[in-house]
């Protein structure tokens, strides 16, 4: 009977539970998971901003690790033959758009934690600079 009365309150339990997840709105849910804190290592100078930065920069810091060598498909780095085809198919913004979601093996934001979208479309543009 114990046995019973404890599956019972469980389920009911989980039922509340889900119930309840699925009201969240995105907001909510962004509120939930937010970081709760920061990490700062002792002697570390913080972060500064250091103004705008180039293509080339933004290339090196974050995409060179793929469209260097065209690891899985990525079109090496001012390659005609390798991103003309896709401006010729998709079109800039497209391929730009692309980067920002991501596409095939390529991450979000190209895996670049630190690019706003402007970044992105700075990091293309290098790439396919005199193309």
């Amino acid at each position: 009977m114990k046995f019973r009365v404890l599956v019972s309150l469980l389920i009911s339990a989980l039922f509340f539970v889900s119930a309840n997840a699925q009201d969240m709105t995105d907001d909510d849910i962004a509120q939930r998971i937010k970081p709760s804190g920061n990490v700062h290592i002792a002697g570390a100078a913080p972060a500064v901003a250091a103004g705008p930065r180039t293509g080339e920069q933004i290339y090196n810091g974050a995409c060179v690790a793929c469209h260097a060598a065209g690891v899985l498909g990525a079109p090496k780095s001012q390659v005609a033959a390798e991103w003309q085809p896709r401006l010729d198919e998709k079109g800039f913004d497209q391929v730009w758009k692309n980067a920002l979601v991501g596409i095939n093996a390529m991450p979000a934001m190209g895996a670049c934690g630190d690019c706003s979208d402007d970044d992105i479309k700075t990091a293309i543009n290098y790439m396919i600079e005199g193309i």
